[in-house]
């Protein structure tokens, strides 16, 4: 018996050894063809120029342009470490691998605001791996090259917010018909929201779904510190009586 389970242990041993053999083979092509992929890109569009590359698109807001609930809101259902991380936040991807196992869907990425800043600003939408990796050395690229006021005004200019509206001078005004700086805590709420899954969420095309996602980010912002439940609850029926809000 004694015999039994010392070879048991040492087969155990060897698929152990094999499988982490593997995970670090893959890892290493991920990242060799990630880090090919990431220069590939920088060398058509430089980091370097990013910022004034968006800005001279127009319709630029800076970032005290943006209500601070909105900076609020996005930050908590986000990317709630964006202060502190340096383009990756293991523990949001450590997070999100747990929930993507027990889920069997690739649903949460893990990834940062800035993270997300470099996959639109530099690759395309498809998910795959290497992708993945060349966006990691792109986003720490750009946190090397920019403030993080800057970063989340790039962030702010050119994410898409649904309905045809990309940044967030054409969604404050798509939607709610005001500048950003005019929006109120409730309309800067639901426009933090929508990202997230922009064509779903669309309060224009979905109002309930969009509702349920304003609910998710007020939860986040409490869970934050940003609103406390009370102030949550005002908003929550503020957000409800938005007519862009209403059942068709």
């Amino acid at each position: 018996m004694r015999r039994l389970r010392k070879a048991l242990g040492r087969i155990l041993l060897t698929v152990l050894l094999l499988v982490l053999s593997v995970l670090l083979a893959v890892g290493v092509v991920l990242g060799w063809q990630g880090h090919t992929l990431y220069k590939e890109a920088v060398e058509t569009a430089p980091i370097g120029s990013m910022y004034d590359r968006i800005r001279a698109r127009g319709e630029f807001v800076t970032f005290d342009q943006l209500p601070g609930t909105y900076v609020d809101a996005v930050i908590s259902v986000e990317d709630r470490r964006f202060a502190v991380h340096h383009g990756i936040d293991p523990i949001s991807i450590g997070r999100a691998l747990v929930i993507d196992v027990k889920t069997h869907s690739l649903a949460e990425g893990g990834s940062t605001l800035t993270q997300q800043l470099a996959k639109n600003e530099l690759f395309t939408q498809e998910k795959r791996m290497a992708r993945k990796a060349a966006e990691m050395f792109a986003a720490l690229d750009i946190e090397k090259n920019y403030s993080k006021q800057q970063i989340f005004e790039m962030y702010a200019n050119t994410i898409y917010f649904g309905s045809g509206y990309y940044g967030i001078a054409q969604a404050a005004q798509g939607y709610f018909g005001k500048t950003p700086a005019q929006l109120t805590d409730a309309e800067a709420v639901v426009l933090a929201g929508l990202p997230n899954a922009p064509s779903l969420y669309s309060p224009k095309g979905n109002p309930a779904l969009a509702l349920k996602r304003t609910k998710v980010v007020l939860d986040r912002m409490t869970e934050a510190k940003k609103l406390t439940p009370a102030e949550a609850d005002v908003l929550e029926a503020e957000i409800t009586a938005l007519p862009v809000m209403a059942q068709p």
